[in-house]
């Protein structure tokens, strides 16, 4: 009896009768995006010593370096989702990608802090632009559910690796010039650019943008870092202090009201009606808290308390990253044997217990087992995000592919632009004492949503995926 054969499903956008294109320049094109855009996030923290030495600033001014491009990447990315699906995910990637590539090479230049937080923030745009339309390349390029599920696996060891690898080789690229840490960019956006030809041109999708909950976004979040940023120097009572956090408050209802009133809202309020999307939203903002308040937190630490060279404060990081990288390997597959629910709350509760672990040491405590308490870190945040980013995408139409993978990654940036700002306004007194609360604020975070994940469908509970919306 001959078996049956399932047909294969197509990509949106090719037509019956038309060969199937490759999937894999779409993918490598994605995961390099992905790399670049997670190692500027980080790279950058072991060499802001190196770059106050050169260009001066306080700890306020080292912040708005970081906080420069995740706080414009944060922000933009609710419209880049929607602009990924208005014209295409394909050329929006490809724009984004050229900016980010432009502006990496004048963060390289910068005579001065401004020049390089003015650059920053172009460097954030460009991002913004790529991460949404990087998803939803993959979501074109891979319509099965099971074969998608494992290119984001590839997707995210990316930006894992990326992120675990970003503290060593920013160490050591700076043991040659902080500048370095910006050109490095330039040969990966060259052999990005070169798979985009490879690459068939996306189909475009109605999406007007919402230009008031846009300007909202942006005066809300940007309100908030600077304020939390400006009271860790002035103190929470200084009049400009009060003015960007009450500006922020204002905007942000003004941002939920055009979302609920207006009709094309980029953030349509309905997506939080479910829990699949509401888990991995706050789950990714947990995750970034943690991860990137505790390399922020640790790049200085070792530096400047401990007496480490840039090199040695990336080395201390190597066991986290050669472990995350492993872990990378098994989280699909560890997805696909219990749900998406295990590997979530089991990595979130991996990432609690390393930062409480790290929370309680003493000061004296060897630097190398530090290190090896960075481990848990870096692996449960390696087996979470695969699967946060998987239950996301699985619960939205492809049509929406775009705009709820802004919405996941705005509050993935936002968590690491708070994080930077909180935990900077903690050390401003006592480092020590402001290093332990930020990160048992961030153990906390990352238990709250351990628990929440348990609360997941099972894998025999999840009911068959929406219908695709073909064109």
């Amino acid at each position: 009896m001959p078996v049956p054969v399932t047909p294969t499903r197509r990509p949106v956008g090719v037509p019956p009768g038309q060969a199937l294109p490759s999937p894999t320049p779409a993918l490598a094109a994605a995961v390099l995006g992905f790399f670049v855009i997670t190692l500027d996030a980080l790279v950058v923290n072991v060499a802001l010593p190196s770059i106050q030495d050169d260009l001066g600033g306080g700890v306020t001014g080292l912040q708005w370096v970081m906080d420069g491009y995740t706080l414009m990447f944060a922000a933009l990315l609710l419209s880049s989702g929607a602009l990924s699906d208005r014209i295409g995910a394909r050329q929006a990637y490809a724009a984004g990608f050229a900016l980010f590539i432009a502006a990496s090479a004048a963060c390289g230049c910068a005579p001065t802090l401004g020049v390089l937080v003015g650059a920053r923030l172009v460097q954030g745009l460009g991002a913004a632009a790529m991460l949404p339309a990087s998803m939803a390349l993959i979501r074109e390029a891979y319509p099965d559910r099971v074969e998608r599920a494992r290119a984001i696996s590839v997707w995210a060891m990316g930006g894992a690796v990326a992120s675990a690898a970003g503290p060593v080789l920013g160490g050591f690229l700076t043991r040659l010039s902080w500048r370095a840490i910006f050109f490095v960019n330039l040969p990966v956006g060259l052999v990005a650019l070169l798979l985009f030809t490879r690459i068939a041109r996306s189909p475009r999708r109605e999406a007007p943008l919402d230009g008031t909950g846009q300007i909202a976004a942006v005066v809300a979040m940007g309100g908030l870092t600077y304020g939390v940023i400006e009271a860790g120097a002035d103190g929470f009572g200084a009049p400009r202090v009060l003015i960007a956090l009450g500006l922020a408050v204002l905007a942000l209802i003004v941002f939920l009201t055009s979302q609920a009133r207006g009709r094309h809202p980029m953030v349509p309020l309905d997506l939080f009606r479910s829990r699949g999307v509401v888990v991995p939203l706050l789950g990714g903002f947990a995750f970034t808290v943690g991860f990137y308040g505790l390399v922020f937190l640790l790049s200085l630490y070792f530096q400047e308390l401990r007496g480490l060279s840039s090199s040695a404060t990336g080395l201390a990081f190597l066991p986290m990253t050669v472990v995350t990288a492993f872990m990378n390997l098994v989280a699909a597959r560890a997805a696909e044997r219990f749900g998406a629910r295990v590997p979530i709350a089991v990595g979130l509760f991996l990432m609690a217990v390393g930062l409480m672990a790290l929370c309680v040491v003493p000061q004296s405590t060897p630097v190398w087992l530090m290190a090896v308490l960075l481990v848990p870190v870096g692996a449960g945040g390696a087996l979470a995000v695969p699967a946060l980013t998987a239950v996301l995408l699985d619960d939205v139409p492809a049509e929406r592919a775009g705009t709820a993978s802004g919405v996941l990654n705005t509050f993935r940036q936002l968590g690491g632009a708070l994080a930077v700002a909180v935990y900077g306004a903690l050390i401003t007194t006592d480092f020590l004492h402001g290093m332990r609360v930020g990160l048992t604020i961030s153990a906390v975070l990352l238990l709250v949503m351990a628990a929440a994940a348990l609360t997941l469908k099972r894998p025999a509970e999840v009911t068959t995926p929406m219908k695709e919306t073909r064109p």
